[in-house]
């Protein structure tokens, strides 16, 4: 079924398929279509970071931007899903066209560059929603604001998300916004864990309630910026981290006829050098810290791999677009 409904989808443009795929799911949702869909082959409760999973299969951020569709998604079988990348003030983006779908490669090129509604719109979206799973808070800073002033803008989003979050990722990694990258390097990185881990101590205490935090890094890295970044982790005992966001590598799709599109790839061709960065992770952390792995899930086997070497909870998004949610299913099969 969800081969004709790709056939269809992916006669339009990618950006116009999924507000449409999306509509279309909302719509599905409205007339209870989505509760026929099995729930089978879910993998075994697991605890991370305090929070209970009831799978380790979650969405990533990039899907949901807005938290307008949840109680959709939370119908497909996720056991965890992420919204966002949600920004103190709303913003448009970049200029479209900005997604570029590599059908033959499997890989997806975005430059959306953090479109979203803005964290207040966010935070009504996710009061209005009825879905009581685990969600995580994707956040960012604002295209303009200055690097040197970013630690304001995940201040302010990390303040609002608190009470309405299971979890709260760090987006610093998304190559699809000037100078981002740049708090992975370890002054800034430093500054900025040091920052939120503290209003995470004042937030806990004033609301009794303690929302672990994450930062998403990027593939791109060397071992020698890994290196240092796990440090930092160990250092402020970071509750985990995402592994990966998209690459600005080529190497895999120069065959392509997108290949000179800028912007972060996603997907199968982002696997081998997601899982690498992932392995890294492991070896470094050596389980002091979570680490949820995604990047090139297209698979039971993908998911599987990414399990054994090192990730406590996996996530999927472009795997979800050119597989459909049948892949989640598949995923818990394979993970068990």
């Amino acid at each position: 079924m969800y081969n004709i409904i790709r056939f269809f989808l992916f006669l339009f443009n990618p950006e116009f398929a999924h507000h449409l795929a999306m509509k279309s799911l909302k719509i599905a949702n409205f007339f209870g279509l989505l509760n026929l869909i099995s729930k089978r082959n879910r993998c075994k409760p697991r605890t991370i970071m305090g929070l209970q999973f009831e799978s380790p299969v979650g969405l990533a951020a990039g899907l949901d931007k807005n938290a307008e569709y949840i109680d959709c998604l939370s119908k497909l079988g996720f056991g965890f899903i992420e919204i966002g990348t949600v920004t103190p003030r709303p913003q448009k983006g970049n200029p479209k066209p900005r997604s570029f779908r590599l059908t033959r490669e499997k890989g997806i090129i975005n430059r959306f560059g953090f479109n979203n509604d803005g964290i207040d719109k966010v935070i009504q979206n996710i009061k209005k929603s009825k879905f009581r799973g685990i969600l995580g808070i994707n956040i960012g800073k604002n295209f303009d604001t200055p690097i040197n002033k970013a630690i304001d803008d995940y201040l302010i989003c990390f303040r609002k998300s608190y009470l309405f979050a299971s979890y709260i990722t760090l987006n610093i990694s998304s190559p699809n916004t000037k100078g981002l990258r740049k708090l992975q390097g370890s002054d800034n990185l430093e500054k900025l864990l040091k920052k939120i881990k503290t209003e995470q101590k004042i937030l806990n205490k004033q609301y009794k309630k303690y929302v672990p935090f994450l930062i998403k890094i990027s593939p791109d890295n060397t071992n020698l910026q890994l290196t240092s970044i796990c440090k930092l982790l160990i250092k402020y005992k970071i509750d985990g981290v995402i592994a990966t966001n998209t690459t600005l590598s080529r190497k895999r799709v120069s065959a392509s006829n997108k290949r000179n599109e800028s912007g972060g790839l996603s997907g199968l061709p982002l696997k081998s050098s997601s899982l690498k960065t992932q392995k890294f992770l492991k070896l470094k952390l050596d389980g002091k810290i979570p680490i949820i792995g995604v990047g090139g899930v297209m698979s039971g086997e993908d998911g599987k791999e990414k399990i054994d070497n090192g990730a406590d909870l996996i996530q999927i998004y472009s795997g979800l677009i050119f597989k459909g949610y049948g892949l989640i299913h598949e995923l818990c099969r394979a993970i068990k």
